[in-house]
């Protein structure tokens, strides 16, 4: 399938173009469905996604319940995933230019810069994740643990420090050397990852002498539990949070996209590496961690505690594996979407290459071991926090994309600051004001969330609709921005065939 073309020549010198945004060429489109497929293996097979189901039992259900409401959300997040994937394969356009169609040439750096932030705290988590690696690592081949006391501001010591910066360094190659060096390193490992998981199966398997007691356990919410009739109270929080997990992904996913083939590539692809590995990848979690009980005497979710409890050199061995798989989806879903974000803000000056090294810099100042320090933290603050913007976001490009434009796109305008997408002045107010809708219910819970003390009186119905955050930021959104598009007479409104 080949992209339109946009004559670069002519829009070489607007403030719209460079050779990053525009429409990939036929020679680009390389990405076939067993690409799509390893992306998502790679990006799912993380310490992040593993640790989600600690946090699910943690809240007080069961290692089932964990699982299936894992798979549910990211069978969830799948739908906006293929719709608004459809315009990048399409058109071979990235997120940040497929947004102006719908906010406005000058508008669609809103929703840009909503992204990559969101994706910045994503980049510095999985680095931090990486350089805690490196510090298990020093520390068991040093036999003691090292690096002195907490840095005064930080609340981490100097080799933790040093470690984080490590690893963050690593990551530069791939920045340097772009997507395809990227695609390379995703379709490589992800493979490797899989074989890794059942090698773990059958090491815990082995040490146990089983898989442990976690996988009988009762949920805590039937009768009798410690938190009898309180499951619905607990599944929906937790289910936005999980569909949050990729609701970055879920808006650039024309990113990736751009680069398929055909549609049934780009459709397959993700259909087969998102819902089914992720709710795997969860019961692994479950049954490794239930071992664990058996093994130390307690449950441990942290892969990377795990694997500095292991001997000889099978701890050398994980703490590799897991070393590259945080590059991988570090960079897959981390990085690639900010660095276009980046460069949509001010195309004649900010490469894609300049937008990873923003998305980098940004990420050592966000410091990310602070958003992980509680369970609470991380799923009502960080994870329903940002699904509560994106959400909304994701609302508008698909109404737009399908049932204002029925997915036609005229391309060169996209790159125009006189198109039929300038609107006025290059915004298109009805996508301004139908995301401040979605995003306006939920501000009540989450300063809640996020500042309980500063905030302590907000009133159950504000909190009620903070746990359906992603869903009721979508909708209203969604709804807003089709019936005020539907009521404008503009020529913005008109169908544009190609």
């Amino acid at each position: 399938m080949e992209s339109p073309t946009v004559s670069s020549d002519k829009y070489r010198s607007t403030s719209l173009w460079n050779e990053d945004l525009a429409p990939t060429t036929a020679a680009q489109r390389t990405w076939r469905w067993y690409h799509f497929a390893a992306l998502w293996v790679g990006m799912v097979m993380c310490i992040p996604a593993y640790t989600l189901s600690a946090s699910l039992i943690e809240a007080g259900m069961s290692g089932w319940q964990a699982v299936m409401t894992v798979f549910l959300a990211n069978t969830i997040v799948l739908v906006p995933m293929l719709l608004i994937g459809h315009a990048g394969t399409k058109y071979g356009i990235p997120f940040a230019v497929l947004a102006r169609a719908s906010f406005g040439t000058a508008g669609a750096r809103v929703p840009a810069l909503m992204r990559a932030v969101v994706a910045c705290g994503w980049y510095g988590i999985q680095t931090w994740f990486g350089g805690s690696m490196i510090y298990t690592l020093l520390g068991v081949m040093s036999g003691h643990e090292i690096g002195g006391g907490k840095l005064p501001g930080l609340g981490i010591n100097g080799a933790q420090l040093g470690c984080f910066l490590l690893f963050w360094a690593i990551q530069f190659y791939y920045i340097v050397h772009g997507m395809d060096a990227i695609r390379k390193l995703e379709t490589y490992t992800a493979p490797a990852k899989i074989v890794i998981c059942f090698v773990l199966l059958g090491w815990v398997y082995n040490r146990a002498g089983g898989f442990g007691p976690l996988l009988d356990a009762p949920s805590q919410f039937v009768e009798g539990g410690a938190k009898a009739g309180q499951f619905w109270s607990a599944f929906w929080p937790s289910l936005t949070a999980m569909v949050g997990f990729w609701a970055t992904l879920a808006l650039n996913i024309p990113d990736f996209t751009r680069f398929a083939k055909t549609q049934r590539d780009q459709l397959l692809g993700q259909s087969i590496g998102l819902p089914v590995p992720m709710g795997l990848l969860a019961m692994l979690a479950v049954i490794v961690t239930s071992a664990t009980v058996v093994l130390y005497g307690k449950a441990i979710w942290d892969p990377v505690d795990l694997a500095s409890r292991m001997t000889g050199v099978a701890v050398l061995v994980a703490l590799i594996v897991l070393l590259v798989d945080t590059v991988s989806v570090n960079l897959a879903a981390n990085l690639v979407g900010p660095a276009y974000d980046f460069s949509a803000l001010a195309p004649k000056h900010i490469s894609y290459r300049t937008g990873g090294y923003m998305t980098a810099a940004i990420a050592l100042v966000m410091m990310p071991w602070k958003i992980l320090e509680t369970t609470q933290g991380y799923i009502f603050t960080w994870l329903i926090g940002y699904s509560a913007l994106l959400g909304p976001i994701a609302g508008i490009l698909i109404i737009d994309y399908y049932l204002v434009r029925k997915t036609e796109l005229d391309v060169d305008q996209l790159y125009r600051h006189d198109g039929i997408y300038s609107y006025g002045n290059g915004w298109n107010m009805a996508a301004i004001v139908a995301f401040a809708a979605g995003v306006l219910p939920n501000i009540p819970g989450f300063l809640n969330a996020a500042f309980p003390a500063a905030f302590p009186s907000v009133g159950a119905a504000f909190k009620l609709i903070y746990t359906y955050a992603w869903f009721v930021g979508i909708a209203i959104s969604a709804l807003v921005y089709g019936v005020m598009m539907k009521r404008r007479a503009s020529p913005a409104m008109t169908v544009v065939h190609r």
